[in-house]
């Protein structure tokens, strides 16, 4: 019986789920902006005590890897090492993108197989992390940063219905929706427990990362903002 501990913060969303056999026993989630830090080892504590568990019971920590913000991936990856660490059980790390995929399969309205899914992660401005999945969550399009407008993705719009999800996805809604083969799921957020599934599958295959090195999926460098305090340059 494998239990997996899931952290998802790769968004505004931090979310935490302990899963056992692939199936949510627990979860909490909070959408406070920059609470990461402070809510991220209670809700830890919350859902394996309330599973009836301890963390000496854990087989494996699960992370959501990115791509997606900075400050929030950095925070999942090092509490997730901490944990991997300190209880000596593997890490596995699960695409951002395709946990949301996941999350948009289940959800999916009508879930025809010939639909794609395409979720999509806030960057700035109209910019996006994103990727294109078939319905066996299959990568056709590679995750990649994203500015988009009103031919954005037209070649496959042209030939399949695409669904679009993720805070990243709202922001376009206005100028994809136009196309009949468009379809958005509202108010659809990332959640551990898009990722305790696909944990479990590469749990059984016993698919974990080296500890010590592992780092997230930035897909592009981190840039600071320019001090705003006067004085500073």
């Amino acid at each position: 019986m494998g239990k997996i501990l899931n952290i998802e913060t790769s968004t505004r969303v931090c979310s935490v789920a302990l899963a056992i056999d692939g199936k949510v026993s627990s979860i909490r989630e909070s959408r406070v902006k920059n609470a990461h830090a402070e809510s991220i080892t209670i809700f830890s504590q919350e859902v394996i005590k309330e599973s009836n568990f301890k963390f000496d019971d854990l087989d494996a920590i699960a992370v959501s890897k990115g791509p997606g913000s900075y400050t929030g991936l950095r925070i999942g990856v090092s509490t997730a090492k901490g944990f991997c660490y300190a209880l000596n059980i593997p890490l596995i790390a699960i695409s951002t993108l395709k946990a949301l995929a996941f999350g948009m399969k289940k959800n999916a309205i009508d879930n025809d197989k010939n639909y794609f899914f395409c979720p999509m992660i806030d960057a700035r401005r109209m910019e996006v992390y994103t990727a294109i999945f078939n319905h066996q969550l299959d990568e056709i399009n590679k995750t990649e940063a994203v500015i988009v407008d009103e031919n954005s993705f037209s070649d496959l719009i042209a030939k399949k219905r695409i669904y679009f999800a993720g805070d990243g996805a709202e922001k376009c809604k206005t100028i994809l929706e136009q196309n009949a083969n468009t379809l958005f799921l509202d108010d659809f957020r990332a959640s551990a427990a898009f990722l305790c599934e696909l944990a479990e599958q590469k749990f059984k295959l016993q698919s974990f990362e080296n500890v010590a090195y592992f780092e997230p999926f930035y897909l592009k460098d981190f840039v600071a903002g320019v001090p705003k305090v006067k004085g500073l340059k």
